[in-house]
């Protein structure tokens, strides 16, 4: 990665390990593409509604010279799942990771 990588935490206060989790994401995609030059992610956690929980999201936006950007933009809607911040990033990166590989592929 040219750049270097761009984390910011919305509706919520930064932790180390979800930063930890984001880094060691982000440089496992370079495995799918070495050419990255710039990787941002945004996680959020809007605020909780009274009968629902507060589901993270996360936003990743990748640029790869001479090819389209990579935009993922996971937001589980009511999938009490994503209340946990490790498998809303853990299903994003496997998106971008599909992005990547089909971008290679054509």
């Amino acid at each position: 990665m040219k750049q270097p990588l761009e984390i910011v935490f919305e509706d919520f206060d930064p932790s180390d390990a979800i930063s930890a989790r984001l880094r060691e994401e982000a440089h496992k995609l370079e495995q799918f593409n070495a050419r990255i030059s710039s990787t941002r992610i945004v996680i959020a956690k809007p605020h909780q509604h009274q009968h629902k929980g507060s589901n993270y999201h996360v936003r990743i936006h990748l640029k790869v010279p001479g090819a389209k950007d990579i935009i993922v933009n996971h937001d589980p809607g009511d999938n009490n799942a994503h209340d946990d911040a490790y498998i809303t990033i853990r299903d994003a990166f496997r998106a971008a990771r599909r992005q990547l590989k089909d971008q290679k592929r054509s």
